[in-house]
């Protein structure tokens, strides 16, 4: 994607195929402010940067008390769903992808720390109907790297460990690089377990099919070989809270004649022979899931498997970029794949960015996720200012925000490095757009005239 002055952008690339949120569109271009809500108007608070007629409220930032007196309010916002809650209350999951350095990290809470060592895990702000934060507390903590994960048709948070690091690694007391549960409306009931049957490895986001209670997840890896993309089959699908405990089948997807999706460069590309392999070792005892044999056929592997969401009919995931110099079998600044259950249908239906254009960024999409009013949002991880962009039924692409917030300066006082987004997710009622601001961590909520 291309920015000019937060506006204009370019290089992306739609199938019709995906209907529920393009209704046809066969491409897009460049726009200069006549497509979404209009050109941003700079925040003279220096915050967030909004098109006019829509403001922002910042619920919660780091550094901060939390409401429950549990310590501070962590850092490194990340991965985050709003779910409803009772009485209208809406509970907002939030990730901190912290690591073992991390400078403020998630604080320790009986029955709610799983390695005492580990400073990630999740946070929870419950919002009452007019918006206002009345709570924010721990959800889980003593986890590492949680980066995004996914909410269950039962109203809980599927929080992943963006790692595979291992008892005694970082000072770590237990081996990590799981998926934990986090009921928002309390906590305590969903405590500190890892879904060990998920699988062990650098666990990016899930999404659960709401018809069959298949978890399907994405692995972030930048090397080769790159990450899977898989699906869990419970032996208690549709559950409800702690059933993903009773364990299940760990597949990985494999595509024939494709080991690696970057290869692919058209969108509309259906394969109609989608297979799903057994795990060897779903724990990674030894050796990490994506070097494990699975056979003299292989696997489909995939650099930068990030976002995951369901939408329709159909589950969707994100490679975020793809490098033929870090070893991918092409170039590209972000794909968003859909995978039809019913049919094993795999499509590519929109690509992000010219190879030809040096001037993109280095990553696109990041966490995506779906509009009310149709198409997307979605989260800039890249060089540059960083937005929120939207992308429309009609393939226009537009900035929604834009994070005005400088980390670094030059000598003259320009700025020169931004946060990036994450975890931008909608209110039940559609009404409000929450999203986070990685660094410093900042959870705002935007409200205005939406579609």
């Amino acid at each position: 994607m291309l920015t000019r002055t937060g506006s204009a952008l370019a290089g992306i690339a739609f199938s019709g195929a995906l209907a529920e949120l393009f209704a046809g569109t066969a491409a897009a271009s460049a726009h200069t402010g006549s497509t979404g809500y209009g050109p941003l108007v700079p925040d003279p608070d220096g915050l967030l940067d909004l098109p006019r007629g829509f403001r922002y409220r910042v619920l919660s930032r780091e550094g901060a008390p939390l409401r429950s007196g549990e310590g501070a309010v962590p850092g490194r916002h990340d991965g985050m769903a709003a779910i409803a809650g009772r009485r209208g209350r809406v509970h907002l999951v939030r990730n901190h992808e912290n690591g073992a350095d991390a400078p403020l990290g998630v604080p320790t809470v009986p029955g709610l720390t799983y390695d005492p060592a580990a400073r990630g895990g999740c946070t929870v702000l419950t919002l009452d109907p007019r918006g206002a934060v009345v709570d924010e507390r721990v959800g889980v903590a003593g986890t590492a790297v949680n980066c995004a994960g996914g909410p269950t048709p039962w109203r809980t948070w599927l929080t992943c460990e963006e790692t595979e690091d291992t008892a005694g690694t970082d000072g770590y007391e237990r081996d990590h690089g799981f998926v934990f549960e986090v009921d928002p409306a309390d906590p305590r009931r969903s405590g500190a377990v890892p879904l060990t049957a998920l699988g062990r490895f650098a666990h990016e986001a899930v999404a659960v099919d709401p018809r069959s209670g298949v978890v399907y997840e994405t692995e972030d890896a930048f090397e080769r070989p790159f990450g899977l993309f898989y699906r869990f089959l419970p032996h208690r699908p549709l559950g409800g809270p702690g059933s993903l405990r009773a364990g299940g089948t760990l597949e990985a997807m494999r595509v024939p004649g494709v080991p690696d999706l970057s290869a692919v460069r058209e969108p509309g590309t259906r394969f109609d022979r989608v297979e799903w392999v057994p795990v060897p070792d779903s724990q990674a005892r030894r050796t990490p899931i994506r070097f494990q044999d699975f056979g003299r056929r292989g696997i489909t592997h995939a650099q930068k498997l990030e976002g995951c969401y369901w939408g329709g009919r159909s589950v969707y995931f994100v490679s975020s970029f793809a490098r033929a110099s870090q070893g991918s079998a092409a170039d590209h600044h972000g794909q968003v794949w859909r995978y039809d259950p019913h049919l094993r249908w795999l499509t590519l239906v929109v690509v992000f960015g010219p190879d030809s254009d040096p001037r993109l960024p280095g990553e696109s999409p990041d966490n995506i996720c779906l509009a009310p009013g149709g198409g997307l949002m979605v989260c800039e991880d890249g060089g540059g200012a960083q937005h929120v962009y939207g992308l429309t039924r009609r393939g226009e692409v537009y900035a929604m925000a834009r994070n005005a917030q400088a980390l670094e300066t030059d000598a003259s006082g320009q700025a020169t490095e931004w946060g990036e987004f994450a975890g931008v997710t909608f209110s039940p009622d559609g009404r409000t757009m929450y999203v986070n601001c990685y660094t410093p961590g900042t959870t705002f909520a935007v409200t205005g005239p939406w579609a």
